[in-house]
């Protein structure tokens, strides 16, 4: 395989790795200096593959051929190496520089007299993503005199889950099939899986788990007859640095194992989980270790025999645990069997009440993945009380960039302002400045592990992600878990930059839909935090009562009289007393809950005013028409762009912003009357509800 050119940049194979000719910028001359590379190691997988994307990259955006040797020359050089492995690099960088510079992370920086750019690092890791930083400070037109660079990535693991089967589907995927499977066998096309592994890597993402949660028999089998299979797509990231990860069915052992049983107390079982491990581990010498879906949606688990989930990952954990590997257990626990008329019963309590008392039972290599929110990647949520509650053990923190509940990749959201408000979220579980930033990068509880992991969004659509702008969600997904400092916007500049050139009015333009984009999803969908009204089953489009008597645990209780679910400690289910004090009295009253979150946390009368000075009716009827005029609005400023971006890709772009203008129609007219008839309150402004 090789880092070839196989599709033209308009249809987004490409994606933010254009490496596009630069002709112009004041700092074009600055990058046409450097036609030579210097490797002080080439014997390393990591190393071959920085120094292919550097070559790469630097001869696409030079236009000139590069050379490659092992000492500098007389005209400017790039070195690369790790510390240790040659004069040139270790001349390059200040032992207080090296010191500094931790398993991943790397130094950058330019020679003010030879003009020799280097990049050095502790591991191989830390060489390919100074590689990629320098690339993107080209791409994005940055100077690459004067460089000082030093970077560690905050968190520690850096993880995308995907939700793939072998017979080629994507559960909650919205960018076609499967890229790893087809017909129930993994897929020979391996230059697309390298292709996906530069991408994933070039954002900083280390970990990847490469089937869906939910393991069915077919899946289960990755595990023996796949699993050659496996290890050549381990090879691939590998040379990427990215750990492949499997999700694990808990009953594997009566799936294909043979037994009658999955009682992670019974010794038959847990031989034949430490004998799996041992044959992976023989074959995949660097595997991660497993991700595991356990008593949850009628998935199989420990509670089957009676024990709890400490015993069921444990029982993993200690199969894993002689070859440095580690369980990822995530905590999306709830009752999916729930009687609509029980007001009692709380999805949303679930998560804490099932895995808190744990605290402190779990192995050091169980890593338990806990959602962002409480019930299921909604496009508001409060933070999940869960993360932080346990100090004894490893959490990591889990999102959605796939779009399953935000439009599904046919309406543009860019989820990273989401994000930044969720981690920004301070728990005040040991004062003031308890972030859930700072809980997820490991700098409050001080435990092994710690970092991100978030469902992908890509399948085998050319463009990778259905809509070419939701490419940002990923690309921004692996920036933000590197460095989670970086704004929204940095974020998105540097995407934009990258994938489409430096064109201003482009530029802005595709800038201010990004920014803008969540906002306007969220005012023409469920209103103030109450979740859910969509279609059951697939989730796509307005059906406010769609859940609303199923056994699945999302309800709004709408009547005549008001709407919104009764979370209180005071009077309703309890949830608000899984927060520190300060947030839970914050959440509890009506007066300090914030607007956006009313209704997650209380049922009020549509009469009841927010603190925007306006009832909750006149709210849900004036977003929603707002919202749909704004969504129109974004098609109106992409038609601006019309001959600044290739025809491929504009009507592209033009077609889903279509859809989008038009669904964000249906949604205003169906929410805005259901509520009118359900209230019997007219629009003040006397609109059309229907």
């Amino acid at each position: 395989m090789s880092n070839s050119v196989l599709y033209h940049p308009g249809d987004g194979y490409l994606a933010w790795l254009q490496y596009r000719r630069i002709t112009a910028g004041t700092n074009v001359d600055q990058y046409a200096a450097y036609n030579h590379l210097v490797v002080t190691e080439q014997d390393d997988v990591v190393i071959r593959s920085a120094v292919n994307e550097l070559t790469q990259g630097m001869e696409g955006i030079t236009g000139r051929k590069v050379s490659i040797s092992g000492k500098t020359e007389t005209t400017p050089s790039i070195i690369i190496g790790t510390f240790g492995t040659g004069l040139a690099i270790d001349k390059s960088f200040s032992t207080g520089v090296s010191d500094a510079v931790k398993a991943e992370g790397y130094a950058l920086q330019t020679d003010s007299i030879t003009g020799n750019i280097a990049i050095g690092a502790a591991t191989p890791a830390g060489v390919l993503y100074g590689v990629f930083h320098l690339l993107r400070i080209m791409g994005t037109g940055g100077s690459v005199h004067n460089l000082n660079i030093l970077e560690n990535p905050v968190n520690q693991l850096r993880m995308i889950n995907q939700w793939d089967n072998m017979d080629g589907s994507v559960e909650r995927g919205y960018a076609g099939k499967s890229i790893f499977y087809e017909a129930n066998r993994v897929t020979s096309n391996l230059q697309r899986i390298q292709d996906y592994a530069r991408l994933l890597a070039s954002s900083g993402i280390n970990a990847i788990a490469i089937n869906n949660v939910n393991v069915h028999r077919v899946e289960s089998r990755l595990l023996t007859e796949f699993l050659p299979d496996v290890a050549k797509l381990a090879a691939i990231f590998r040379a990427y640095a990215i750990k492949l990860f499997l999700s694990v069915n808990y009953a594997s052992t009566i799936e294909i194992g043979g037994l009658s049983s999955a009682d992670p107390l019974d010794s038959d079982v847990r031989e034949w989980w430490m004998t799996a491990a041992s044959e992976i581990y023989a074959e995949i010498p660097d595997f991660g270790g497993f991700l595991v879906k356990a008593d949850s949606e009628n998935r199989p688990g420990p509670f089957t025999y009676g024990r709890d989930h400490a015993d069921g990952a444990n029982m993993l954990a200690e199969a894993l645990k002689p070859h440095g590997g580690i369980v990822i257990w995530r905590c999306f626990v709830y009752n999916c069997k729930q009687d609509w008329r029980d007001r009692t019963t709380d999805r949303a309590r679930a998560a804490y009440d099932h895995f808190q008392p744990l605290d402190g039972r779990f192995m050091d290599n169980v890593i338990l993945q806990v959602k962002n929110g409480p019930i299921d990647f909604q496009v508001r949520e409060p933070v999940s009380p869960l993360l932080g509650a346990m100090p004894k053990t490893n959490q990591v923190i889990e999102f959605q960039i796939a779009q399953e509940y935000t439009g599904q990749q046919r309406h543009v959201c860019y989820l990273i302002p989401q994000w930044k408000k969720i981690i920004d979220f301070d728990t005040q579980l040991q004062g003031e400045g308890t972030t859930i930033q700072r809980i997820v990068e490991g700098d409050v509880h001080g435990n092994p592990y710690s970092g991100f992991a978030a469902v992908s969004n890509i399948g085998n659509d050319t463009n990778w992600t259905g809509h070419l702008l939701a490419q940002a969600n990923l690309y921004g997904y692996g920036r933000l878990a590197w460095n989670p400092e970086l704004s929204a916007e940095e974020i998105a500049m540097e995407w934009i930059t990258l994938t489409f050139g430096t064109n201003e009015l482009l530029v802005q333009t595709i800038l201010d839909i990004l920014m803008n984009s969540w906002e306007i999803y969220e005012s023409y969908t469920a209103p103030l935090g109450v979740g859910f009204m969509v279609n059951p089953d697939h989730h796509y489009g307005p059906n406010v009562d769609g859940y609303e008597y199923s056994m699945w645990g999302t309800y709004h209780f709408a009547d005549c009289y008001g709407v919104g679910v009764d979370r209180t400690t005071a009077t309703g289910t309890g949830y608000t007393s899984q927060y520190a004090r300060i947030n839970m009295e914050m959440y509890e009253s009506l007066e300090s809950c914030p607007d956006e979150l009313l209704l997650f946390f209380h049922h009020v009368l549509y009469t009841h005013v927010l603190h925007s000075g306006k009832t909750v009716i006149q709210h849900i009827y004036d977003t929603h028409f707002e919202g749909a005029e704004r969504a129109a609005g974004l098609l109106d400023a992409w038609k601006l762009v019309k001959g600044q971006v290739d025809e491929e890709a504009y009507q592209h772009v033009a077609d889903r912003l279509a859809e989008q203008t038009e669904h964000a129609k249906e949604w205003r007219d169906r929410i805005n009357t259901y509520f009118l008839r359900k209230s019997g309150i007219a629009d003040q402004w006397g609109r059309t509800i229907y």
